[in-house]
């Protein structure tokens, strides 16, 4: 078997798309509570994530939507991850601005744990995309589009964008 540049590079970000959902999927959690919410979207659904960043560029006037889409354009592969909410009852802890879970499930808030949680899992994979030397790009974005269009259903209600390039030149570099 011969396998060329294209195909090789095709086949190695998808499973390098794999073993960074597991990067994620492994990190740490509060209480061990697992509430993440991983995707690998490439062609249409990963196109369809990037009409919906340059439609809330434009609906909502924030240009920087409308250049992560264009950087997701070079992107052949989308990694999302997301946070389901749920409060994790941790007693005396009020990190969301609340005395209580009760309370802040009643007003409608998110649970600390639950955002500091995907941020770490988000850290661990791009920590691995680096080990793989995948060039990648943190996009807030990609995950509001995401989350719009719940893609990760209906109950994530935090998410974010890890778009993946493997070329000779990061699109992520030099962006304007």
């Amino acid at each position: 078997m011969l396998m060329m540049n294209k195909e090789a590079e095709e086949q190695g970000i998808l499973q390098a798309a794999r073993m960074i959902c597991i990067a994620a999927r492994t990190a740490p959690k509060g209480r061990g509570k697992d509430l993440l919410v991983s995707a690998i979207l490439t062609g249409e659904e990963k196109d369809a994530i990037q009409l919906k960043m340059v439609e809330i560029a434009e609906r909502d006037s924030v240009s920087f939507f409308a250049r992560d889409a264009g950087n997701l354009e070079q992107s052949p592969v989308l990694v999302l991850l997301g946070t389901r909410k749920e409060a994790m009852g941790l007693p005396h802890c009020g990190f969301c601005g609340f005395a209580d879970c009760a309370t802040m499930v009643k007003a409608g808030g998110t649970c600390s744990f639950n955002s500091g949680d995907l941020g770490i899992a988000v850290g661990s994979a791009v920590s691995r995309a680096a080990d793989m030397r995948i060039d990648n790009r943190i996009m807030y974005s990609a995950g509001k589009a995401a989350v719009e269009m719940k893609f990760l259903g209906p109950d994530v209600a935090i998410a974010y964008g890890i778009p993946l390039s493997v070329s000779g030149k990061s699109p992520f570099f030099d962006r304007k």
